[in-house]
């Protein structure tokens, strides 16, 4: 009698290719360590990812207070994105969407292709806004992904209480109020914006 033993099936490893393959339904996704991460839709039957307008307020509100910086910067300055920007993490099997980053000019100037949504590199900041549909082990996740590929500083932004969350690499994670600053970004000279900017 045989004693052959069935093959374990094997789990996809998902590339970026894969990623940008799928349909545009939609549906927010990204990659963490090879494995799609699709976000939950507070709709189900309408099979895509629903922010609201506060969401998307604060989206342009950061942009601004980065932007405006920026523009006191000498050239060249990197670049402030945000909306569908995919960010392709070095030697990481992730790309993740971001809400906002700021890529430094080191980073924007090795950019070889103007017809695609992805960022490939370390962005010097990154922010995502917690919107209706977030769960915090998604946020975190990707927080530990940007952390481990050497992103300087993640924000994560909490509309409901007007607070910032700042997590840096291999240091404890700290937390402003509206009515507080937050400390300047080592790479980014004179940047300290007081939470209140972000959330005007």
């Amino acid at each position: 009698m045989s004693t052959a033993t069935a093959t374990p099936p094997t789990t996809k490893i998902w590339t970026t290719e894969d990623l940008l393959a799928l349909p545009d339904d939609g549906v927010e996704r990204w990659i963490i360590n090879g494995q799609l991460r699709e976000k939950p839709s507070e709709f189900q039957e309408a099979k895509m990812t629903v922010r609201n307008r506060h969401h998307c307020r604060l989206t342009i509100s950061v942009g601004v207070v980065i932007t405006a910086w920026l523009k006191t910067r000498p050239k060249p300055r990197g670049e402030v994105y945000g909306g569908e920007l995919g960010v392709l993490l070095p030697g990481r099997t992730s790309t993740l969407g971001v809400d906002v980053a700021y890529a430094g000019p080191d980073i924007v100037e090795v950019q070889d292709d103007d017809n695609t949504t992805l960022l490939e590199g370390v962005p010097t900041l990154v922010v995502e806004i917690l919107s209706p549909n977030d769960t915090q082990v998604q946020v975190r996740e990707k927080v530990r992904e940007y952390l481990r590929a050497g992103v300087p500083q993640v924000w994560v932004l909490e509309p409901d209480d007007q607070t910032v969350k700042v997590h840096r690499p291999g240091l404890s994670t700290d937390a402003y109020g509206i009515s507080q600053r937050i400390p300047e970004h080592p790479a980014m000279p004179g940047f300290s914006p007081t939470v209140a900017e972000l959330f005007e």
